[in-house]
């Protein structure tokens, strides 16, 4: 499982023009998901993105949690985060769960998230048409994978 956590301002996601997710000061966090993914790497995520410190404290040094700020979340499912560039210019996404496999993948993410940080997840729809918009702030852009946990 991998996630791309980003610091923001503000984010929203639309699905035909209306907004199905919106937060003010928090993470954008944009998941994708893959067969060999099992619970203990949603729990691990999700422990690792509630606590993550990237929040500035009153020195301006990343030393909170969007739990200690009463920031927002929004995730969005992202297939293409599981794409392999290893060969020629088209990525290949065999990496990357079907709907069947990732969806509940995704809404297990999403609750355990919720459980974990105490604060409710807003959310995109999953394999729909997104548009996301955010102002990320910083800019701060964060990598995690369960695979190789860095």
């Amino acid at each position: 499982m991998r996630a791309v956590l980003q610091r923001v301002t503000e984010a929203s996601v639309k699905v035909d023009g209306k907004i199905t997710g919106a937060i003010k000061e928090g993470l954008l966090i944009l998941v994708g998901v893959e067969d060999a993914d099992t619970q203990e790497d949603i729990e691990w995520l999700t422990k690792k993105i509630a606590g993550c410190r990237i929040f500035n404290d009153e020195n301006g040094v990343m030393n909170r949690s969007v739990m200690e700020i009463g920031g927002g979340l929004l995730a969005v499912s992202q297939f293409t985060l599981m794409a392999s560039t290893k060969k020629g210019n088209r990525p290949s996404y065999i990496r990357a769960s079907k709907g069947p496999v990732a969806e509940p993948m995704y809404e297990k993410f999403c609750q355990t998230l919720e459980k974990e940080s105490g604060i409710k997840v807003e959310k995109g729809i999953f394999g729909a048409d997104m548009k996301v918009s955010l102002l990320n702030d910083g800019p701060v852009t964060i990598i995690m994978d369960t695979k190789n946990k860095e």
